[in-house]
């Protein structure tokens, strides 16, 4: 299983507006991709004092390598240029790529 987490401070200007938008379609429209087959929206609870805004864990579960690379060369562009869309520079991501053992 490969595991494809994307990390996400969000401005507070937008946090609420960023969760609906998750909510209601980020993640449907990444599922609905078929390249993966379950995730976790997870919200991060420790903080450093010089954090500012909320962050966010996404874990998006891929049965293979294959489908996983697929996404990010047929859907993954597009996906991302909606979230810069609305939400222009008011977040930040950061993305690794994880094994299952």
């Amino acid at each position: 299983m490969i595991v494809y987490n994307v990390t996400i401070n969000i401005d507070e200007s937008i946090h609420a507006d960023w969760v609906k938008w998750m909510k209601e379609k980020h993640l449907n429209d990444v599922m609905e991709t078929g390249m993966f087959t379950n995730y976790k929206f997870l919200k991060l609870l420790s903080k450093h004092e010089d954090e500012l805004g909320e962050t966010y864990a996404i874990q998006y579960f891929a049965p293979t390598m294959e489908h996983y690379e697929r996404y990010q060369a047929e859907f993954a562009p597009a996906l991302q240029k909606d979230g810069r869309d609305l939400f222009g520079d008011k977040f930040h991501a950061f993305r690794t790529l994880l094994e299952e053992m």
